[in-house]
């Protein structure tokens, strides 16, 4: 009885991986995928600030941008109009840009 067992065919190896690759796949389609356009849309967005708008940042900070550098940003935060200086990393969101309602 072993014996038949052991004489029988195995399957190929590549069939043997396709469950994997099918599983990997779909990890990269699901997850990874729109995680790496997110972080894109985050980028452009963070490259596009200008003087004017306004802007939320990682920790919840909410304010005006001031000034602009290649990797850090000024805000001016109400009510006393506080200048705080963030890296333009930490912006999150962009509440409203400059002439928009």
């Amino acid at each position: 009885m072993f014996f038949s067992l052991l004489l029988q065919q195995q399957p190929s190896p590549v069939l043997q991986f396709a469950p994997y690759l099918l599983i990997g796949l779909v990890f990269y389609f699901l997850l990874f995928r729109p995680m790496q356009k997110q972080k894109k849309q985050q980028q452009e967005m963070v490259s596009q600030l200008k003087s004017g708008d306004s802007v939320i940042t990682t920790g919840g900070i909410t304010g005006t941008v001031v000034s602009v550098d290649s990797d850090t940003i000024v805000l001016r935060v109400k009510p006393d109009n506080v200048k705080l200086q963030f890296a333009r990393s930490a912006v999150t969101t962009v509440t409203n840009a400059e002439g928009t309602k």
